[in-house]
């Protein structure tokens, strides 16, 4: 019996909204495509059958809406075949860059022609796991590059901690930099498992320690010249200290997953926990980052 497919598109600013409800309903076999560079989004999901998937769709579609979701358009459904449903998400996930490093789905690998001097980070999401083209992501990467690219001292010699890895493309984009020591934890331990999964597809296996912790656990004893944080404001305002802690000295906090209104918030938040530090921050998109600097 072939699996079947059923996508729906919605408008790309109610993506997180969507991917929100979700996770609280526990909808594993559903995910929000986004493709922030032509800025549209879908609600995907993969049943065993039409019946099912019909089923599902006739829960999943109120919650939405009670949540201020709604679709543009109807409900597009499709028989898949079992070898082939993987493909109906290639459309929605593009090859992207900033500075040397190309973030590519493995599917491109063929085709993709790496510049002299250039590294890449191969992707396959398949059904949860991101390509890094979402603004959040693209704001700590952005930053990573250009900590590389500026570094006086020698790449192999800062360290790099990544709290909650998700998928891990922050912590093996810094491998591919040339950053030495980096740990990267989540709370989830399926997420450790992709960063592993991912790590080994593209020959870092080993190079990068993932493991499951939470926050607090995670920074315990822990100090790098780079902390790497994408994780949603509240929790970031919550274990500030806990963040700030593990900076070591004249090294620098890279948060993201801030809605571009709560900036001011969290800049306050760390400025009470870090006085001295240096502080700045850029939006891109609904989203921005913040970036402190520890006294050396």
């Amino acid at each position: 019996m072939a699996l079947h497919e059923t996508k729906v598109e919605i408008p790309a600013g109610a993506a997180d909204a969507a991917n929100e409800v979700l996770l609280e309903h526990a909808c594993e076999n559903w995910n929000v495509l986004e493709d922030v560079i032509v800025k549209r989004a879908w609600v995907a999901g993969i049943c065993a059958d039409e019946r099912e998937a019909k089923e599902q769709w006739a829960t999943i579609a109120p919650l939405l809406a009670k949540a201020g979701v709604g679709c543009v358009g109807e409900p597009v459904q499709r028989p898949l075949a079992d070898a082939d449903w993987r493909d109906s998400y290639k459309a929605h996930f593009h090859a992207w860059q900033f500075g040397r490093l190309h973030w590519v789905p493995v599917w491109e690998r063929e085709k993709f022609s790496l510049p002299k001097g250039d590294a890449v980070l191969w992707l396959d999401p398949g059904l949860a796991f991101g390509t890094g083209n979402h603004e959040t992501t693209r704001l700590c990467v952005e930053r990573l590059v250009k900590i590389a690219e500026s570094e006086t001292q020698p790449l192999a010699t800062r360290r790099v901690i990544d709290a909650g890895c998700g998928s891990g493309i922050l912590a093996l984009s810094a491998a591919l930099l040339g950053f030495g020591e980096i740990v990267g934890f989540d709370n989830d331990p399926e997420a450790v498992r992709v960063s592993e999964e991912n790590a080994a597809l593209n020959g870092l296996g080993g190079r990068v320690k993932f493991f499951a912790a939470d926050l607090v656990g995670g920074l315990a004893g822990a100090q790098a010249e780079v902390v790497l944080a994408n994780i949603q404001a509240d929790v970031l305002m919550r274990f500030a200290r806990e963040l700030v802690g593990a900076v070591a000295p004249g090294g620098m906090l890279i948060l993201s997953g801030i809605l571009t209104p709560e900036n001011v918030q969290v800049r306050a938040a760390f400025a009470a926990v870090a006085p001295g530090w240096s502080v700045e921050s850029r939006p891109m998109g609904e989203w921005s980052d913040v970036r402190l600097v520890r006294p050396a």
